[in-house]
């Protein structure tokens, strides 16, 4: 009875609901991956052990694509901490303030940077929020703030462009249709992420925030750094360890070298599992690569890249190098748990029959011909709830995607069809960003180093008005179908109700 029904949404909204009231993420996502066990068990003691920790903790770290994720995230530690250690970091930190020397302009330039780095979500949370630390610490730039701009410039962005993994992972979802062409074709109509650019830059120019993000830009200005990172807990709740040695010897170059490195490294690597130097083009091999490989690929490259050049310079020596990379994994393993347990959740929520529950909902829906104009709303709102209670945006796409495509046929001048896939992405993207499950949201939260449910209780306002102006949108969309006139209307309601919230004539959030 509990199989492909509501009952199977029931362990993440128990572990998201539990996340938001308690403010404690590692017990709520154990009780909501208890929870499941039992109901798929039926409330068998032994089969609830068996399924949480067999089929689902330890099936999860057997993952190849997982353990990919997790070994990125250790190299990416190491690469900061060795950033950090050799000064890099210090350095452009002392360069951007001279250079920018306003609140406005440091968010500016972490948006621009969050926009550049448009390969992965993981690598743009992790490098932006690296880079970017000291400057917005310098600014008094709350690490709530600084966790949204990220979260919202990592899958957004990625979302739109069509060179990056969440684009090869949307093409591999479809069948009988050029992936790539639908892709670029829905980046007009993907509302969601459209909108949440022009929100960040509209709330950095009009110098204003509202919710608790107010509270917390306020919190940070009356603050030093330091009481404000041990209010925070540091990372995901981490204590703070005394800081390490940084070298006198270090330049801007220390910092921007690694990274460059790590972005050429990365590409390469992707595209070489995309089987490039076999002969396949740039754009098909970026379509056909597999992130999780390549990314450690370029990773370990960059590392080993780095390491030469930090040694070479004479910025740190052999047994420093060395000794950053233990630092490093230790940085990242407030995050690896969190992950792990999201992944563990999701295992409950899939073997439950969570995703074919929601799906049923949506087939049911499109059998009734009064309703197709709504459809690309509908999709949304189905989107967003599935990426919120499973925390993943990409098994959302492999669900409802395909779905779509049998709905409307392989008929690409269907402009309806091409808005729905779009309404489809949008909504994952959208409930990723909102889902405190989310890797996303908790690789933002590390990026940052903000408490991981302080970033997803001070985002979620932001993010639940770039999801109504979407559903409007989207709306619209069903009817006009033309990008040309629904995305104009878009901005400007997004433009209105952030002048509306500004000038306090929306309640309850200002």
């Amino acid at each position: 009875m509990f199989i492909d029904s509501f009952w199977s949404l029931l362990p993440p909204i128990i572990a998201i609901a539990l996340a938001l009231i308690t403010k404690e993420v590692y017990s709520s996502l154990f009780i909501g991956i208890v929870v499941g066990g039992v109901l798929y068990s039926g409330f068998s003691f032994t089969g609830t052990i068996e399924h949480v920790f067999v089929d689902g903790m330890i099936a999860q770290l057997s993952d190849s694509w997982n353990v990919g994720i997790l070994i990125f995230l250790v190299v990416l530690g190491t690469m900061v901490m060795l950033m950090n250690r050799a000064g890099g970091s210090a350095a452009f930190g002392k360069w951007a303030v001279t250079h920018v020397k306003t609140k406005v302009g440091a968010q500016i330039a972490t948006i621009i940077l969050g926009m550049l780095i448009f390969i992965d979500d993981y690598f743009n949370c992790l490098t932006v929020g690296s880079v970017m630390r000291p400057l917005t610490d310098k600014h008094k730039i709350s690490r709530e703030k600084l966790a949204y701009l990220i979260d919202a410039t990592a899958a957004p962005v990625c979302i739109i462009a069509p060179i990056s993994s969440w684009a090869a992972a949307v093409t591999g979802f479809v069948d009988g249709v050029n992936g790539l062409t639908l892709f670029v074709r829905a980046i007009p109509y993907n509302f969601y992420a459209l909108l949440t650019i022009v929100m960040m830059l509209g709330l950095t120019c009009m110098k204003f925030d509202y919710g608790p993000m107010k509270q917390a830009e306020e919190h940070s200005k009356i603050k030093e750094l330091k009481v404000s990172r041990d209010d925070n807990g540091g990372l995901l709740g981490a204590v703070d360890q005394p800081a390490p040695p940084v070298s006198v010897k270090g330049k801007v170059i220390h910092l921007v070298f690694p990274i460059v490195a790590l972005i050429v490294c990365c590409v390469i690597g992707m595209i070489y599992t995309g089987g490039f130097f076999d002969g396949a083009g740039f754009v098909d091999a970026f379509s056909a690569s597999d992130a999780s490989v390549g990314l450690v690929y370029g990773s370990v490259a960059a590392l080993i890249i780095t390491v030469i050049f930090f040694l070479a310079t004479g910025v740190l020596g052999f047994n420093e190098c060395m000794n950053a990379i233990p630092e490093g994994f230790k940085s990242m393993v407030p995050a690896i748990l969190v992950l792990t347990f999201a992944w563990t959740l999701k295992a409950m929520t899939d073997s439950l029959g969570a995703a074919t529950y929601v799906a049923g909902i949506f087939e049911n829906l499109t059998d009734n011909a009064a309703i197709m104009s709504f459809i690309p709303a509908v999709v949304f709102v189905i989107g967003t709830f599935l990426a919120f209670a499973t925390g993943t945006s990409w098994g959302t796409f492999g669900i409802l995607i395909p779905i779509v495509v049998n709905v409307f046929g392989s008929n690409m001048g269907n402009e309806l069809m091409i808005i729905s896939i779009s309404a489809c992405m949008a909504g994952a993207v959208c409930g990723d960003h909102c889902s405190p499950i989310s890797d996303t949201t908790i690789m933002a939260s590390a990026g940052a180093q903000c408490d991981h449910i302080k970033h997803v209780s001070t985002q979620l306002p932001y993010a639940m008005t770039a999801a109504a102006i979407s559903f409007v949108a989207y709306i619209i969309s069903g009817f006009v179908r033309s990008w040309f006139i629904c995305l104009p209307i878009g901005i400007v309601l997004m433009l209105v109700a952030l002048f509306g919230l500004k000038k306090g004539l929306v309640k309850g959030w200002n």
